[in-house]
């Protein structure tokens, strides 16, 4: 269960009975999340990059979410930034009702029941910014995410055949919905 501190930052038990913060992102958080992406990048699945960002692209990055009302946040357990979870809402005021979910965990992390809450936190942030429509796209080799975003209601609106070359398969990417209104 989360329990709210504040606007922005929550707090649970997680699986294995620690404590877990969700907050906002801060530029004092950008070495443990580019040390966690390039972890995720190594293990080869689930991330779209490359390779991290640079410290100071991360700072800036961090800074300019803030600046544009988008959302990032952090989990933490024990200190340590084990995840994110962002919303980049449309630039374009056409499409900014719209927004584009991202999230990752550390391996570690994975299982602790913090990709749930990271939706719950996310979907509430969407409601209390009036968006209209939450979209995200899953690797169909991520069943885990999948059906977890199945259960919080969205819905799939199309895929994207062998989009993704993932430890030497072919992967089809998955686009997906979620409305906050009756259609």
């Amino acid at each position: 269960m989360l329990t709210i501190e504040n606007n922005e930052v929550v707090t649970f038990e997680a699986k294995d009975g620690r404590t877990v913060t969700i907050r906002p992102a801060e530029a004092k958080d950008a070495v443990q999340i580019t040390t966690a992406v390039k972890e995720i990048i190594e293990a080869g699945e689930f991330i779209q990059k490359d390779h991290p960002r640079s410290l100071e692209e991360e700072i800036e990055f961090i800074n300019q979410v803030k600046e544009n009302g988008h959302m990032y946040v952090v989990a933490e357990v024990e200190g340590t930034v084990v995840g994110i979870a962002r919303v980049l809402r449309g630039e374009i005021q056409m499409k900014r009702h719209t927004g584009l979910f991202r999230t990752w965990l550390i391996s570690k992390a994975q299982g602790m029941g913090i990709g749930k809450q990271f939706m719950e936190y996310t979907l509430n942030w969407c409601k209390k910014n009036e968006l209209r429509k939450l979209c995200l796209t899953v690797f169909a080799s991520n069943p885990v995410a999948f059906e977890l975003y199945k259960k919080m209601g969205f819905e799939e609106e199309g895929t994207y055949k062998e989009q993704a070359y993932i430890n030497g398969e072919y992967v089809d990417e998955i686009f997906m919905s979620l409305f906050f209104y009756e259609r």
